[in-house]
Formats: structure tokens, C-alpha cells, sequence
């Protein structure tokens, strides 16, 4: 939880271990609702390094001074290549 916006991270650290690695966001709404745009990477226990690169769309809700994540959806690289060029051809009018 975070009491501010720009202070919501993904990144997660356990005994000086990261165990996801928080690389970019873009925060694409701000207020009560927040709605932010994830770019991460997660630990892989046994191969001992981190995943491919991969994203997250999360929600949050603002409660008692603090921000609480209300839902979230989790995309992986083909996922994210599709997503944007069917939002590049829809924003291009085809």
C-alpha cells in the first residue's frame, strides 16, 4: 500500500533478494481511481534469473489515505505486441 501515487510500486524485495523487479510504469489515471501501466520482471527460483519482460495493468483504490490494489491484469510479450498494434489500427481509424 502506498499513501500517495506515484509512491505504488510492483517491485518486491525478501531478505536483500528482488523478487519482482519493477522496470517502467506510466500512470494513466490519477484521482480515487488510479489505473497504472507496469513494465516488470519477475525472479525465476530455479533458474536463478529473472523472467522475459512483462506487464501489468493495475487498478487501485484510494481508502483511507492509502491506495489498495482492486484488481490487476497480467500480460506476457505476444500478448502485448498484439494489444498494441490492434490500438495503433483503432486509432488510426481502420
Amino acid at each position: 500500500m502506498s499513501a500517495t501515487i506515484d509512491g505504488i510500486t510492483m517491485h518486491v524485495q525478501v531478505d536483500n533478494q528482488i523478487l519482482v523487479k519493477e522496470l517502467d510504469k506510466l500512470i494513466l489515471s490519477r484521482g480515487v481511481w488510479t489505473t497504472i501501466l507496469f513494465k516488470y520482471q519477475d525472479w525465476d527460483k530455479r533458474k536463478l534469473k529473472f523472467r522475459h519482460v512483462m506487464y501489468s495493468i493495475r487498478r487501485y483504490h484510494k481508502t483511507n489515505d492509502d491506495y489498495r490494489q482492486i484488481t490487476k491484469l497480467n500480460i506476457v510479450d505476444t500478448q502485448s505486441a498484439l494489444i498494441a498494434e490492434k490500438l495503433i489500427e483503432w486509432l488510426e481509424g481502420k
